[in-house]
């Protein structure tokens, strides 16, 4: 047994060090060609290109050899490690050109990172690349809806309904099920009845109005290409419903407001234009102008805040929108990777005015805006969550 583990460690060890691990250990086939793998990314020896005596990487420009290598990777590595790993591959190698060659693409493990590089690289995707470009978006896209808009509307709607029930509704409105339920307390075991004090159903609003309305204020600069593509997924999940009325609108130093886009999550991704600076004052102001009814509407703000406008107007918009009612929401994020870089004393100051600022991820997304959807506290949710808040 000490054998065995002695002997894993060994492995483990020789994969890490690649070439640098001169003769420890020996590797089976397998681990040859995962060490190969590793070594064509991070360097370390074989056709790894040394640098100043540093470890490089080896896998250059050719087509050919990134495709045996995504092959590779795929093979010998679980999917969480393959993303990495490619993300790693972009950046570190400056890959993105081949990315728009539709043979190669359609061969790499789909994710989020990789649907943010596409779209920002959208404008210089070839006409033969296009239709591979969107079909990787497309599987992204529908893996988000499979775990996450099904439990968005579920929430959405509880929050809605909610806020409609009332003690005095019309009979013709009255919840059966729910008025014997709240009526218990008072049941006459001698008549074997219950004697019912309290009606419970909801208020009568026309089937075609809103009794909500949500927007989705998203910044596209570069930082923030992960919660471009969640927002505009949810968003377009959420404008399914009848009784929500959703307005996305994405902005940098300009405004686009995308709401005509939202049946197509993809094609409203690709209508974004990732990267450049920001005017969230500029955002706000429109998304202001879009208010009908402040005390119905929730109004997210999805941004690191990294100000390119005037920032204390920016406040003084914020302190309008909630004295009028509005339910203000600042998401640092909307992702899954980890705590974002944001302008700390920035998203300090809004949490301070009532628009508590925070980041968040895509699971919990429902619950946060079923929270703000039903008037309740949000920055006490996201405490009790273990969020940190305007920090």
């Amino acid at each position: 047994m000490n054998h065995d583990i002695a002997g894993e460690r060994e492995r483990r060890w020789r994969l890490l060090l690649g070439g640098a691990a001169g003769d420890l250990g020996v590797l089976g086939e397998d681990d040859q060609r995962r060490d190969g793998a590793l070594t064509g990314l991070y360097g370390g020896g074989g056709d790894a290109v040394e640098t100043g005596g540093k470890r490089g990487a080896g896998l250059g420009g050719s087509s050919p050899v990134l495709h045996r290598w995504l092959g590779d990777i795929r093979t010998y590595f679980p999917g969480s490690v393959v993303q990495v790993m490619q993300r790693d591959a972009v950046e570190r190698l400056g890959l993105r050109q081949l990315l728009l060659e539709p043979e190669l693409l359609s061969s790499v493990e789909p994710d989020v990172s990789l649907v943010g590089t596409l779209v920002s690289l959208s404008s210089a995707i070839p006409a033969r690349t296009r239709e591979t470009a969107r079909a990787v978006v497309r599987r992204v896209v529908e893996d988000i809806e499979r775990r996450l808009a099904d439990r968005l509307l579920a929430a959405v709607r509880g929050a809605v309904d909610h806020s409609r029930r009332t003690r005095r509704p019309r009979l013709s409105d009255v919840d059966w099920n729910r008025t014997i339920r709240a009526n218990l307390r008072h049941y006459q075991p001698e008549q074997r009845t219950v004697v019912v004090q309290d009606l419970v159903g909801n208020s009568r609003r026309s089937r075609q109005a809103s009794l909500r309305d949500v927007i989705l204020l998203v910044d596209q600069s570069g930082s923030m290409a992960e919660s471009v593509v969640y927002s505009a997924v949810l968003g377009a999940a959420l404008a399914t419903l009848r009784s929500v009325e959703t307005r996305l609108v994405v902005f940098d130093t300009e405004v686009v407001d995308l709401t005509d886009d939202l049946d197509d999550p993809v094609d409203l991704l690709f209508s974004t234009q990732l990267g450049g600076g920001t005017d969230i004052n500029r955002a706000v102001a429109y998304g202001q102008s879009l208010v009908r009814r402040p005390t119905d509407t929730v109004m997210v703000l999805i941004s690191d805040l990294y100000e390119g406008g005037v920032a204390r107007e920016l406040q003084r918009r914020v302190r309008e929108l909630v004295s009028s009612g509005v339910t203000v929401v600042v998401l640092l994020a909307l992702s899954d990777s980890g705590t974002p870089a944001y302008d700390h004393e920035l998203a300090a100051r809004l949490s301070e005015l009532g628009a508590p600022a925070f980041a968040c991820t895509p699971d919990r997304f429902p619950d946060l805006l079923a929270t703000a959807l039903r008037r309740e506290d949000v920055g006490a949710w996201a405490e009790q969550s273990g969020i940190p808040v305007g920090r």
